[in-house]
């Protein structure tokens, strides 16, 4: 098997299983240890995973953030929710911007339906849905391609974003702790609030799982957007520091048991 395979057998193993083993993997794909160390250390230089002791993992830290390729695959239906009720704001006419995140990418998906709209957006998935759609103008934001996050960021991003107003911008953080929202990456944060800045209503989609985790960088006091929209009433820690600030909270059902 050549180095190439082998790594994206390794990733394809986290994929389905969150984390494994230096001597899981080795085994797995009948190579020695050392084999596997180089091999994750090339996969975490790429923002792929992380190393924990004696093995790596795909789930996010304070300082490390999923793949947009493992976190697509997370909460379906509490994401497919969320975005059924973000869509209901949506009003032809409008501009929207769509972040990077991968529920506000699912939004893109369902408003293939709609007409007279522009979509405004540096999210690599929103954009394969959006491309060639009838009655959709579709604004790309320029900017460096990261494959980790599936998007666009940088200098070229931001300063696209400061010459633009959208109605409403939909966003999704990486995490949401004590009135705040945060992220793991700089570059991805700071794209994040000059889409903020960009708009004129904000809305939050965020998952429960994203509830009551920290991470390195603060995006945002969650008073800057008009709304949450989420799939579980927040734990009452979190519900109460939600409470001090001017912001709604809607819970969506997911329609699971």
């Amino acid at each position: 098997m050549k180095s190439a395979q082998r790594r994206n057998a390794i990733v394809d193993v986290l994929m389905a299983n969150g984390s494994a083993t230096v001597d899981e993997l080795a085994e797995r794909l009948m190579v020695s240890r050392m084999t596997i160390y180089r091999d994750l250390d090339e996969l975490e230089a790429h923002g792929l995973l992380r190393k924990v002791r004696g093995g790596a993992s795909v789930h996010p830290s304070n300082r490390f953030e999923s793949s947009f390729r493992y976190r697509a695959r997370l909460n379906e239906a509490a994401k497919r929710a969320i975005v059924a009720a973000a869509r209901e704001l949506v009003e032809p006419g409008q501009a929207i911007l769509i972040d990077d995140g991968s529920t506000a990418g699912m939004l893109a998906e369902l408003l293939r339906e709609q007409r007279s709209l522009t979509v405004i957006t540096n999210n690599l998935q929103a954009i394969q849905y959006l491309a060639d759609i009838d009655g959709i103008e579709l604004i790309v934001l320029g900017g460096s391609a990261n494959s980790q996050f599936n998007g666009c960021f940088g200098m070229l991003a931001e300063q696209a974003l400061a010459s633009i107003r959208a109605d409403i911008a939909f966003m999704s953080p990486s995490t949401i702790c004590d009135g705040a929202a945060y992220h793991q990456n700089q570059e991805v944060a700071k794209t994040k609030k000059a889409m903020m800045a960009a708009a004129e209503q904000r809305y939050l989609l965020a998952d429960s799982s994203k509830f009551g985790r920290t991470a390195l960088y603060l995006l945002s006091s969650l008073s800057a957007f008009d709304e949450i929209i989420t799939d579980r009433e927040p734990d009452p820690r979190q519900r109460a520091a939600i409470d001090k600030l001017p912001v709604q909270v809607r819970v969506v059902g997911t329609g699971e048991a």
